[in-house]
């Protein structure tokens, strides 16, 4: 058909609050925000995403381009935070992958993207590349493990 039915830009939360850091908060609040004439309501499971998720269905190249203007921005703000960023203290480290966990956990029961992979490459295969690749879960280490790691 050639359309795009959804897109969706984020900077996802790592932590079961789903609170971006401070450094994100402030850069992204500072966006303008586009005015889409299909904006979608996130699913169910969608309480992963922060409050800034862009979830639209582009009905046109012009919003398609707005859509990836605004993906460059976040792009530019977590590449920004990245860099200025430090190791974080030991103990958080297991609440991040437990939020992470979590993300994958949720993302794992997108059935669209789930039926769209099973009719393109089969059931098995979609599977595979969902609990493996896309959203594999991470494992979730005693915190005196990740204190010998430091």
């Amino acid at each position: 058909r050639g359309q795009i039915s959804a897109a969706i830009a984020d900077l996802s939360p790592v932590n079961l609050e789903r609170i971006l850091p401070d450094g994100y908060n402030s850069q992204l609040s500072k966006l303008t925000t586009s005015n889409f004439s299909q904006p979608r309501d996130l699913p169910e499971w969608g309480n992963i995403f922060s409050d800034f998720c862009l979830f639209i269905r582009p009905s046109s190249p012009q919003e398609e381009t707005m859509f990836l203007s605004h993906v460059e921005s976040f792009l530019d703000i977590h590449c920004t935070q990245a860099i200025a960023s430090s190791p974080v203290a030991p103990e958080k480290v297991a609440q991040i992958i437990a939020g992470q966990h979590n993300y994958c956990t949720k993302q794992q029961q997108n059935d669209k993207t789930r039926r769209v992979l099973e009719k393109a490459f089969g059931v098995d295969w979609a599977e595979n590349y969902m609990t493996t690749v896309l959203f594999d879960l991470p494992e979730l280490p005693e915190v005196s493990a990740i204190k010998n790691c430091y």
